[in-house]
């Protein structure tokens, strides 16, 4: 699939490996803030979010839901790896790096679970358990079929132009959003911004693997052109929370809406206007390391973070006392920083569980990028 536009460049973009890192701790650190868990008299948990009880966090959700930037970096990584690996080889083995970690997954919760359950473990908190562990696994439809038409949307892109490939997709989504509003309650609507809203990051990062979209003046483009699609959404009563917050009537992530678009064309723009930064940043050992570990195991972080923090706050819970920011209601700020006191011991526990499931070691940061982008 190599052509003029992709002759010469290199393999390796640090730009996109460090945003790719970026939105996946973005997310993780998201997900823990949100989800509260509440242990009742009975010794059950139940899920709760800070959001509802503190509404005005939900704009820090435009900073953690950094999904739209997570498909870019696929985007790109995808048009990369099918340069290196042309033939219909490619499209398998890509399929496998996204698949085998989710069956690993689904195996494991299996068993655990039923485990659970025999050990006597309460109804509601097996829901629990089991509504966290699955609910990362949505973002593979999505994925799975961007990656599977990584060549005709390509062709596309170079055919018609990024605006006009990237416009066309954010118009079905429109299009699904007024449909929602304007249908009775409860009609059912075939799932397509499932597809179009994260096909629009992913055309941006299709463009940007073949050369465009690499000027400053393309990065202020997209940052001002998503910065303006979030005022006007919001301008017509779209939530302002970037999730989903329980009670609420509408949510912009599920199905995901123009301003979960709006926002990622807007990460694109603002990630691309900071290369020199990031740049710099990550040509430090640290920084690069942690960058290359992060990506080496992205997909594992995202499936694994959500049961990490189930079986934490279900492990702490047999000693019958609420420990705050675990298992106490998430209803003042008080809450959010004991949350914050448990991030490092859930960190600690992904980072254990992720590198025992892949007890492969890399010793050069190169190599350990070049195995995440062959995601």
């Amino acid at each position: 699939m190599s052509g003029p536009h992709t002759a010469h460049r290199p393999v390796r973009d640090p730009l996109v490996d460090g945003l790719r890192a970026a939105a996946v701790a973005a997310v993780v650190l998201g997900h823990w803030l949100v989800t509260g868990l509440v242990l009742d008299g009975a010794g059950a948990l139940h899920l709760a979010s800070p959001l509802t009880a503190m509404p005005a966090l939900a704009p820090a959700s435009w900073v953690l839901q950094t999904l739209g930037l997570f498909f870019f970096a696929a985007g790109h990584a995808s048009a990369r790896s099918a340069d290196r690996h042309p033939g219909p080889g490619w499209l398998g083995h890509r399929l496998r790096r996204l698949l085998l970690p989710a069956v690993a997954l689904l195996g494991t919760g299996s068993a655990v679970l039923l485990a659970a359950a025999v050990a006597g473990v309460a109804d509601d908190t097996l829901s629990v358990a089991l509504t966290l562990a699955i609910s990362p696994l949505w973002f593979l439809a999505p994925l799975l079929t961007l990656v599977v038409l990584t060549g005709p949307l390509r062709a596309a892109v170079r055919r018609w132009g990024t605006p006009r490939c990237a416009v066309t997709a954010a118009a079905m989504v429109a299009g699904a959003d007024l449909a929602v509003r304007l249908l009775p309650a409860g009609a059912w609507l075939p799932p397509v911004t499932l597809l179009a809203a994260w096909a629009v990051p992913y055309l941006l990062g299709l463009a940007h693997a073949d050369g465009r979209l690499g000027r400053q003046r393309d990065a202020r483009w997209l940052a001002a052109t998503g910065a303006v699609g979030l005022a006007a959404v919001l301008s017509v009563g779209y939530p302002v929370s970037a999730v989903g917050i329980p009670g609420d009537g509408r949510s912009n992530l599920d199905p995901p809406s123009l301003l979960v678009v709006a926002l990622a064309v807007t990460q694109t723009g603002l990630g691309l206007l900071a290369r020199p930064t990031l740049v710099r940043l990550l040509s430090r050992p640290v920084p690069r390391r942690l960058t290359a570990e992060i990506n080496r195991h992205a997909v594992r972080v995202y499936l694994w973070h959500q049961p990490v923090l189930v079986a934490v706050a279900v492990l702490a819970a047999h000693g019958g006392t609420a420990l705050p920011g675990l298992h106490t209601a998430p209803d003042d700020p008080t809450w959010l920083l004991a949350r914050i006191g448990w991030l490092p011991v859930l960190t600690a526990v992904l980072v254990l569980l992720v590198r025992r499931r892949d007890p492969r070691r890399t010793t050069a940061a190169v190599s350990a990028g070049r195995a995440a982008d062959d995601r």
